[in-house]
């Protein structure tokens, strides 16, 4: 068996992606007699949000997801990110080399929350999902394709790098399910000469794992 080559720990430290962050109304006539609401100019309150946190990303995708996409995974539990307020933010990484086939896969989840003079949490999270589709797609030559039938938005950015003679291939899914935005980054290559991953597969892989995570979203409605 070929032994890895010197440059490999460089190559891995590369690989990983970064992605990966109202009306007012008038009130009509008053009573009778002609006098005007106490409330008129009121803004409404926003409609709640409906989903009241995010999940546990390391729990978001299941292990066995995990294992078949990143073959050789070093902790099939993932690493957990960090984050202050883990209702709002999450995310949970993996990574791992079977002989020279390296993968990365990560995820994050960031939810919106209803508030007078911010809006509705959904119609932020709209925002926040069009934001995240613009920072994704400045990789060079990022292509970009609209998915249907995943949460209620979804795009998958699609890009290539050679990095040191070495070809990877980036797969990056947004989705937004009301006001909770999801993002899984899948990205590999094959090392020391090793043949290319297979990118229709990668892609077909990274949108099925946001399906999976969107699903963790969502029954956090009924917790």
């Amino acid at each position: 068996m070929r032994r890895l080559a010197p440059r490999l720990a460089l190559l891995l430290a590369s690989a990983a992606v970064p992605v990966m962050l109202v009306a007012g109304c008038s009130s009509g006539p008053g009573s009778s007699n002609g006098t005007q609401s106490e409330s008129a100019g009121a803004s409404p309150s926003p409609a709640s949000a409906k989903y009241p946190k995010v999940p546990d990303p390391c729990k978001a995708i299941s292990q066995n997801t995990v294992t078949s996409m990143v073959q050789g995974v070093k902790n099939a539990s993932g690493q957990l990110v960090s984050s202050a307020n883990a209702n709002d933010h999450g995310g949970c990484s993996w990574s791992g080399v079977n002989g020279y086939q390296y993968r990365y896969l990560d995820d994050s989840f960031q939810r919106f929350d209803s508030a007078p003079g911010d809006g509705s949490a959904e119609a932020q999270a709209v925002l926040g999902f069009q934001s995240a589709v613009q920072g994704a797609a400045k990789a060079a030559g990022a292509q970009t394709t609209q998915i249907s039938g995943v949460g209620d938005q979804a795009t998958l950015i699609t890009w290539d790098v050679n990095n040191d003679k070495t070809d990877y291939h980036y797969a990056t899914v947004v989705a937004r399910t009301s006001n909770v935005i999801v993002t899984v980054d899948f990205s590999g290559a094959g090392l020391e000469g090793d043949r290319k991953p297979k990118a229709d597969q990668m892609d077909q892989d990274a949108q099925q794992t946001v399906q999976e995570a969107i699903a963790s979203v969502q029954a956090t409605a009924t917790q």
